[in-house]
């Protein structure tokens, strides 16, 4: 979500959409006049950050794919709008989990329709889930060691080798959004790595969701339309939706001048200075920004020394990040966000000491060490871009003795090196997945983030064992201790750095109804209408 799982995708074909001048044309503003629901030639125009690879719900993985794939494709489980303490029925009109927390039972809805009228069966589930765990794309692993049956025509049953708490608040991620297998089939997918469907998932949907799509290119904007065959109570109140890839700065003059219904990405600052009647949906973040220094001697013997990586987390000047961040921004006292099961309390963050920095630098035996720093150049997270905060963190390290070489490049360029565990030092941001702790086990050596900062499996045996012991939780009041002891190590030992937790502010005009800001999938387009 994001960053998420970042990892290297497949091809992609965008389709060729609109430009700049024709989204000028349809956006004055369209949506904002106040007429009876359903009413025909509505649209939408929501304006955010790009950070989007795919459609392919098998595929995605980033912020925007994530919005665009809630809108079109319906999941098994979902959330009632902001609350993600309790997973509620979707394509399932029920579930139950076992008391080991090993199988999931699910009973599926009767009635519900793909887009092209033809009904959701057991076996499209099953083709869905199980293509997304095979095909080894960027989600695969929110099915790791899952078995996936069809136990008869309305029943699923999925099993797990371990016990899986968090599996209910898995399913409702958009990655594990259902696929009309007849279709998808047609366009090469398959339940393996030969898939051949993304070109296809780019340009059309195989959903039952209550848009489809219209029109996609990964760089400029994406349009939906309103599923004419949906089948939920609930029908889209907006005949269409353009999300486009707009810059923070010119998100804020946009809906202060109504090009713009909807302003995803303006920070604190930014949002104290709007007006015209505007509304702000202010709320926590989950999203969380860390620094990490590689632990591969071979792509970086400076940053894998332990010494190293102390000199660097008592460098920085964290309420100094704060201050780029602005208004609603908190500390990340460890990498699990403050609303989350295990979060670790604001007195145990990280505090800045230079002078421990500089003997732990010496202890290191690196003398004047330059190292780069990575990160993506044109990505804005609420409002944030990375840029500010990496010259700080650059300041900040020059003070401890480490002198640090900014290297910032297109998000897609960034991406294939922090995917492939290249970078010497990055500066990135985690989303969950889904709003459970267990998600944050990847930082763990050997998983999926740890590998990135090339933190192989045996690099550090005691984080190793809190992190198993976490996972095997199943109570509650199990799974906060183990959490907490899980991240008090990670912070001791590990070669990550949380920094700040942002602010989420959502900017609407004052005629759009639903906004309720979700941590993985931001919006529920499907959700929005208007007074």
């Amino acid at each position: 979500m994001t960053t998420r799982s970042w990892q290297a995708r497949a091809g992609l074909l965008p389709v060729a959409l609109t430009g700049a001048l024709a989204l000028a044309a349809c956006s004055g503003g369209g949506s904002s006049s106040s007429t009876p629901s359903g009413a025909a030639g509505k649209t939408l125009v929501i304006d955010t950050s790009f950070d989007l690879k795919t459609a392919d719900p098998g595929r995605t993985y980033e912020p925007t794919g994530l919005i665009v794939d809630k809108a079109t494709y319906d999941t098994l489980l979902t959330f009632e709008g902001s609350d993600v303490t309790k997973p509620v029925p979707a394509l399932a009109e029920s579930y139950e989990l076992s008391p080991d927390g090993k199988e999931l039972t699910l009973k599926l809805r009767q009635g519900a329709k793909f887009a092209d009228g033809s009904p959701v069966t057991a076996d499209d589930v099953v083709f869905s889930l199980t293509r997304v765990r095979d095909m080894k794309g960027t989600p695969s692993f929110l099915l790791d060691g899952v078995e996936i049956a069809k136990t008869d025509d309305t029943t699923i049953t999925l099993t797990s080798k371990n016990p899986n708490p968090a599996l209910p608040y898995i399913l409702p991620n958009p990655a594990l959004g259902i696929l009309n297998s007849k279709v998808a089939k047609e366009h090469g997918a398959t339940n393996d790595p030969n898939d051949k469907a993304e070109q296809y998932l780019n340009s059309a949907s195989a959903g039952s969701g209550p848009y489809t799509i219209e029109s996609f290119n990964v760089s400029s904007q994406v349009v939906l339309k309103a599923n004419a065959q949906y089948w939920g109570a609930k029908k889209p109140y907006y005949d269409k939706v353009v999300i486009r890839n707009v810059e923070s700065a010119t998100q804020k003059l946009n809906v202060q001048r109504g090009d713009s219904q909807v302003a995803l990405n303006l920070s604190g600052d930014q949002v104290a200075g709007v007006s015209g009647g505007l509304q702000v949906k202010r709320t926590a973040s989950a999203y969380v920004f860390f620094l990490l220094a590689n632990q591969d001697s071979g792509v970086s013997k400076i940053t894998s020394n332990p010494k190293f990586v102390e000199a660097v987390r008592k460098g920085i000047d964290y309420p100094g990040l704060l201050e780029l961040a602005g208004e609603g921004s908190t500390q990340a006292s460890g990498i699990i966000p403050s609303m989350f099961l295990g979060a670790l309390p604001p007195d145990q963050a990280a505090k800045r000491d230079v002078e421990g920095a500089k003997a732990a630098l010496q202890q290191s035996g690196v003398t004047n060490p330059t190292v780069k720093l990575e990160y993506p150049s044109e990505l804005t997270v609420n409002g944030l871009s990375f840029q500010p905060l990496a010259e700080r963190i650059q300041a900040n390290l020059k003070e401890v003795g480490i002198t640090v070489e900014l290297t910032p490049a297109p998000v897609t360029t960034a991406l294939d090196n922090y995917r492939n565990g290249k970078e010497e030092l990055g500066l990135w941001y985690w989303g969950p997945d889904f709003p459970d702790p267990s998600n944050y086990l990847s930082f763990a050596p050997g998983k999926l983030v740890g590998l990135r900062a090339g933190w192989k499996a045996g690099a550090d045996k005691d984080v190793e064992a809190a992190a198993d012991k976490a996972g095997a939780a199943v109570t509650d009041d199990d799974r906060k201790q183990a959490y907490t002891d899980f991240q008090q190590k990670l912070n001791a030992t590990g070669p990550f750095m949380p920094l700040i937790q942002p602010g989420q502010n959502i900017v609407t005009a004052a005629s759009v109804t639903g906004v309720e800001y979700h941590p993985v999938w931001t919006i529920n387009v499907a959700d929005l209408g208007a007074k």
